[in-house]
């Protein structure tokens, strides 16, 4: 399903350049230390890419800093829109080098163990005129490479290869020109990752009851009975239950008389 698109008026926009104008990120040494490194956290990694016993394992991080100090990108966005080009640049090179393998391939179709040509040109197209070793040598590869697209369609699908190849290389170009623009609305440094807040551990015997005050001798004081907050004297005792018995009080002592 497709969203309409509604342009951004000008108020909006100034808005929005008003606030990335405000945003100043992060303020402290720590802060910005983070942040430098922050757009290196999604995970590119250049060895990643590389081709195994063809290709340097630094090759795409060398095109990455090569591109990183001509377009200079300003947020995270930029830097991954940066990244996507050097990845680009590396299929325009494998594309090359599948291209330089594939006409020796085919030269290696009408040459013999020992490098002499299986197949020469005709005698009454060379008759009175020198042809040259390196003319031989095209003769054969043109020969090869009609052998080969008789064989598969390894040609036409490397065609395809480098033309896709270069249209993704376009495309990424475009992708990071957008971004640029966009620089007035967006931050024009690494994002920075919400932190969560530190708070002060909470003594597990005090989070549900509340911690009593105890005497120098160690022993905890038994708890005040309840005081009503109207009145400000002791509640009275809960209700006897029906057929319970109520404890009858206790005696009391007899007065005693002076002198008795």
């Amino acid at each position: 399903m497709l969203f309409p698109h509604h342009p951004i008026s000008n108020q909006q926009r100034a808005a929005n350049r008003a606030n990335a104008q405000r945003s100043t990120g992060p303020r402290s040494a720590e802060g910005k230390a983070r942040s430098a490194q922050n757009a290196r956290k999604h995970g590119f990694t250049a060895s990643t890419f590389a081709v195994v016993r063809l290709e340097e394992l630094d090759e795409v991080a060398h095109l990455k800093a090569d591109l990183i100090s001509v377009y200079q990108p300003v947020n995270a966005q930029e830097l991954f829109a940066i990244e996507r080009i050097a990845l680009c640049q590396q299929a325009l090179l494998r594309a090359a080098r599948l291209e330089a393998g594939l006409f020796t391939s085919a030269l290696d179709e009408v040459l013999s163990p020992g490098g002499q040509p299986l197949l020469l040109m005709d005698p009454d197209l060379t008759a009175g005129i020198e042809v040259t070793r390196q003319q031989n040598r095209n003769y054969c590869l043109g020969e090869g490479f009609h052998r080969m697209a008789r064989k598969s369609n390894c040609w036409s699908l490397f065609l395809r290869y480098q033309a896709q190849a270069d249209r993704l290389y376009r495309r990424a170009i475009e992708e990071f020109e957008r971004l640029k623009r966009l620089r007035p609305e967006l931050p024009n440094e690494p994002i920075v990752e919400a932190q969560p807040e530190e708070k002060e551990p909470i003594s597990p015997a005090c989070e549900t009851n509340p911690c009593l005050p105890q005497d120098p001798n160690g022993t905890i004081p038994a708890p005040s009975p309840p005081v009503s907050a109207t009145l400000g004297h002791a509640d009275p005792p809960p209700p006897t239950p029906a057929g319970a018995t109520v404890p009858s009080a206790p005696p009391a002592a007899p007065p005693t008389t002076p002198g008795g």
